[in-house]
């Protein structure tokens, strides 16, 4: 089975946001240990509705540093994120192969 290239694209687009979300995430955290200027939660999510849902919940889940987790706010949008992300994946799949 070959992948058409737009789908490639996609796929690497996709892969480079998440990244990029995940790398974000990091360095922040890193800022708060060090008592640095922080990255504003506004960004970070932004990245994470902007595809990077995915590297967004393992930076935050991951690694056993639990980064705002414990922002009910914060993490309620990043799955939100996540969950829009996965709606119009199956509805891409349900239009591409009916």
């Amino acid at each position: 089975m070959s992948v058409s290239p737009a789908l490639a694209v996609a796929l690497i687009l996709w892969t480079l946001v998440n990244l990029v979300t995940w790398a974000l995430f990091r360095i922040d955290k890193q800022r708060a240990r060090r008592s640095r200027r922080r990255i504003p939660e506004r960004r970070l999510l932004g990245f994470a509705f902007a595809g990077g849902s995915v590297g967004a919940l393992i930076a935050m889940y991951a690694h056993h540093q639990r980064h705002k987790v414990d922002k009910r706010r914060f993490a309620a949008l990043a799955w939100l994120a996540a969950l829009l992300h996965l709606a119009i994946l199956v509805a891409l799949a349900a239009w591409l192969w009916p």
